[in-house]
């Protein structure tokens, strides 16, 4: 059964756009988007769970898919895989705006026909990274609003904790952003995006997930996510109302074009 996190968001109306949110792991949920995440009705699908993956037509006005442990392969472990990356293919060929976070924006890659190293041989980029907004980014209607408030150097900081990387964007994709460590750190393909990054990811999150590995140094994690703390949440912010914007801006327009 699929849950509402409406009462979280900002309440229910007959007439607010609908969002559903594919949480794959437990230790993955919404996080600060949870809070960030107004003026759009949130229904919560957990298939980890074995709640059942909605098709096309009952996503809604939105589509996230956050991250996860899995890789964007692990079929076995994770058979639910499958179904979902077909999914974000066929969402990604209409209208509606959706979103992969992380092994979200994985499984968005592979969905569309990239490709995703396992393990690769930079090695795990964890803590709080410097996106650089390539010229592209600029007019984007997602990530536009987040170049505005970059750096002179056009870049934002944002949480970080992946070994697995895109290597290969689908054909017809824009290359939005990159790192020093890997290069598709944003992209956008048909009407969604994919970001390698965390910009729902707030300190205790980070924390647990550092944690959860015996290669990163938790500390340095939670001191770096401290330190940029203001900037971090800010760019969070931001992104969270340019998604939200374009949910409701698009739903608008297909309700009068109906």
């Amino acid at each position: 059964m699929t849950v509402s996190l409406s009462d979280h968001v900002g309440g229910t109306d007959a007439a607010m756009p609908r969002v559903t949110v594919i949480q794959n792991s437990p230790d993955a949920g919404l996080d600060r988007f949870a809070e960030w995440l107004t003026g759009v009705d949130v229904r919560l699908v957990r298939p980890d769970l074995g709640e059942a993956l909605p098709g096309p037509a009952e996503v809604g006005d939105g589509l996230v898919v956050l991250g996860g442990p899995m890789t964007a392969y692990d079929d076995a472990a994770a058979p639910w895989l499958r179904p979902l990356r077909d999914l974000l293919a066929v969402v990604s060929a209409t209208d509606v705006p959706a979103l992969g976070i992380c092994l979200g924006a994985q499984l968005l890659a592979v969905a569309r026909g990239g490709r995703v190293e396992l393990a690769a041989p930079p090695g795990r980029e964890v803590g709080v990274i410097d996106v650089r907004w390539r010229p592209e980014a600029a007019s984007d209607a997602l990530v536009g609003p987040v170049v505005e408030t970059a750096t002179a150097a056009r870049t934002s900081p944002q949480p970080s904790m992946h070994g697995d990387a895109v290597v290969d964007l689908p054909r017809g994709a824009v290359w939005l952003a990159s790192s020093v460590t890997y290069p598709f750190q944003a992209f956008r393909i048909g009407s969604a995006w994919g970001l390698q990054f965390h910009p729902e990811a707030g300190v205790e999150t980070m924390r647990a997930w550092a944690d959860g590995h015996d290669d990163v140094d938790t500390e340095d994690v939670v001191a770096q996510m401290t330190a940029r703390a203001e900037a971090v949440e800010a760019c969070g912010r931001v992104f969270a109302d340019a998604f939200v914007t374009l949910i409701r801006d698009r739903a608008a327009t297909r309700r009068v074009s109906v």
